[in-house]
């Protein structure tokens, strides 16, 4: 009998130990599920405010890209290269059609842009895969705008697109040189008259602002290369249009002053030579960068931010 006694005292003490076990499970669960479900509608409420500028100035390239490793990856003197070929294949076609009459009659000038849009979807085609066929400053500054390329790949992107229209200037040039008298004279910007700076600046920045935008829907249709092209070619046919239409209703003149361009607005001689004193050449040089640079730059910002505000909206990945 003295054997039997504690095994019915450890039952007993494990019976009394078990019920404050489960007396605290009841205890503990209403006190952590209230708090909860607070704090998830509260995450849920801030997110869906927060949704439609999340994310929208996050980085779109590679972290690892900078100063110290963009060098060092053989692609990209490869985009460099392709940069460099494209825009200098822009740029002869640029020249070619000005030489050929893109300010003669309407008709002319609207056979030209046709032919243009095509040339152009041919060279995009041909250099995309290389560099992403930026070929523009004004695309390139909103792609580092937008947060799509680094600053270091942008500046160097910048560089080659200049290089690559003064190589096409010269290719251009060279072939002028050996026509002697009977070649025609190598295309340039006509001086803005009086009264017709906004006129001309509005236009570059519209036209740049098209551009930028249709550029940056086209990176959605990247794998694609005919696609890529054809929209990106579609924004610049556009833009050229419109300006056309604005030169030939609003100043009664084909002259065709734009470009949307700045790397080859500096092969078409868009700043004075000549004037009275220093401070005509200097003001003729700041009214120039204005039109034919920096407006375009801020519309190439412009550009890409309203696609970015505008997938952000829609909801668009």
């Amino acid at each position: 009998m003295a054997t039997k006694k504690p095994k019915t005292s450890a039952k007993s003490t494990k019976a009394k130990t078990t019920k404050p076990k489960t007396a605290a499970k009841t205890t503990v669960k209403p006190v952590s599920e209230a708090p909860k479900t607070k704090t998830v509608e509260k995450e849920e409420v801030k997110a869906k405010k927060k949704s439609c500028l999340s994310g929208f100035f996050a980085k779109k390239y590679e972290e690892k890209e900078g100063v110290l490793t963009v060098f060092k990856n053989p692609k990209f003197y490869g985009a460099l290269i392709g940069e460099i070929i494209g825009t200098l294949l822009m740029t002869m076609l640029i020249f070619a059609l000005t030489i050929t009459g893109i300010s003669g009659a309407f008709s002319q000038g609207a056979a030209n842009i046709a032919t243009y849009s095509i040339a152009i979807i041919a060279i995009y085609v041909a250099v995309h895969a290389f560099s992403g066929a930026c070929l523009n400053p004004i695309v390139t500054v909103g792609m580092m705008a937008s947060r799509r390329m680094s600053v270091i790949r942008g500046v160097m992107y910048i560089i080659a697109e200049i290089v690559g229209a003064w190589l096409g200037w010269l290719i251009i040039n060279s072939f002028h040189l050996a026509g002697g008298e009977t070649a025609y004279d190598i295309p340039t910007m006509t001086a803005v008259g009086e009264g017709q700076f906004w006129i001309f600046a509005m236009v570059e920045l519209l036209g740049a602002i098209i551009i930028a935008f249709f550029f940056a829907r086209a990176v959605k249709y990247k794998r694609s290369a005919f696609t890529f092209s054809a929209v990106v070619a579609g924004g610049i046919a556009l833009a050229f249009f419109i300006g056309f239409v604005v030169s030939y209703v609003f100043i009664n003149s084909l002259s065709g002053n734009f470009v949307f361009n700045p790397a080859i607005a500096l092969m078409l001689q868009i700043f004075p030579t000549a004037g009275e004193n220093f401070g005509e050449i200097l003001g003729g040089i700041c009214q120039a960068l204005s039109i034919y640079a920096l407006l375009p730059m801020i519309g190439g910002v412009l550009g890409f931010y309203l696609s970015d505000f505008t997938a952000k909206l829609t909801g668009e990945e």
